[in-house]
């Protein structure tokens, strides 16, 4: 009886991945199967092996120590099938898709200007982009880079900084002519201040009093926003006093099209701008790579 064909290192990145995914519908989603398909796979190569690689006695996955092993021999198997590769593909081009995900302010301001000549530049990848301020993950909507306004949240994901700016507040000189200039924080309570629709990484305003000490503001206002650049087209519009990063609204400072307010209390933070990507270790397909140094290359925040 002829021995069934075995693919030992599709076995291998099925694992490794369902253990770096944290589950088996987050792995099958990443690598475009079925959960049960990739069930079945684990189930074949611990069936092959003779040992029990998952514990399947909790909810959540939880390796055995046989499986901890197999993982972390797995791991390093599949970075030197991708040094080999790349060592052999060191002359070709980058190709392929790659999939984008960006806030939006970045996306309009910085990433779309500089799209015509990263694609010059690499002729043979397309790139598909989203444009939205809601953060998303990775694996289950398949994107190779995401680039993300403010602190990172504790992740599995490699990030990249492009840059940081000083954190602005501004009106439009409308704005201030019908309802008054604010001379200090606490005559915030008095004005529309613009919020966003999802969480931020602060809840209000921060400022520094006289005294230096740290003063967070509530924010009040009728106007919610979904994004940054939402928030920068009402600010211009009048509708209300906004609090966005230095480099997004410079230009209309520049213009006279809003003012700075409150800067004798401005505590001087700033939001950093990151590219995050799923990695293994120093190994990313060239696309990835090409991308990620493009952008370091050529933003400027």
């Amino acid at each position: 009886m002829a021995r069934p064909e075995i693919n030992r290192s599709g076995e291998i990145e099925v694992f490794v991945r369902v253990v770096e995914a944290g589950s088996f519908s987050a792995a099958a989603r990443a690598l475009r199967m079925t959960p049960s398909a990739v069930s079945k796979l684990i189930a074949r190569l611990e069936a092959r092996l003779g040992a029990r690689l998952i514990s399947r006695s909790t909810r959540r996955l939880q390796l055995t120590p046989e499986g901890v092993a197999f993982h972390d021999s797995g791991a390093r198997i599949l970075a030197d099938l991708d040094a080999a590769e790349r060592e052999a593909a060191a002359g070709a081009a980058p190709r392929g898709r790659l999939r984008v995900n960006a806030y939006v302010p970045f996306g309009q301001h910085r990433l779309m200007p500089l799209l015509p000549r990263f694609l010059e530049r690499y002729p043979e990848i397309s790139v598909e982009v989203v444009l939205t301020d809601s953060v998303i993950d990775l694996l289950e909507e398949r994107a190779d880079v995401a680039i993300r306004a403010g602190p990172l949240r504790e992740s599995r994901l490699v990030a990249r900084k492009l840059g940081q700016s000083r954190m602005v507040v501004v009106a439009a000189p409308a704005y201030l002519e019908a309802r008054g200039t604010p001379q200090t924080p606490t005559d915030l309570a008095r004005h529309n201040m613009l919020a966003f629709g999802f969480a931020r990484y602060i809840d209000g305003w921060p400022f520094v009093d006289t005294a230096g000490t740290s003063v967070m503001v509530s924010i009040g206002g009728n106007t919610t926003v979904s994004d940054g650049e939402a928030m920068r087209l009402s600010a211009l519009s009048g509708a209300g006093i906004a609090r966005l990063a230095r480099w997004h609204v410079e230009p209309d400072i520049a213009a006279g099209r809003l003012v700075p307010l409150l800067e004798a209390f401005n505590p001087g933070d700033e939001e950093p701008t990151h590219a995050v990507y799923v990695g293994q270790g120093k190994h990313l397909p060239a696309r990835v790579r090409a991308f990620l140094d493009f952008l370091a290359e050529a933003v400027r925040i």
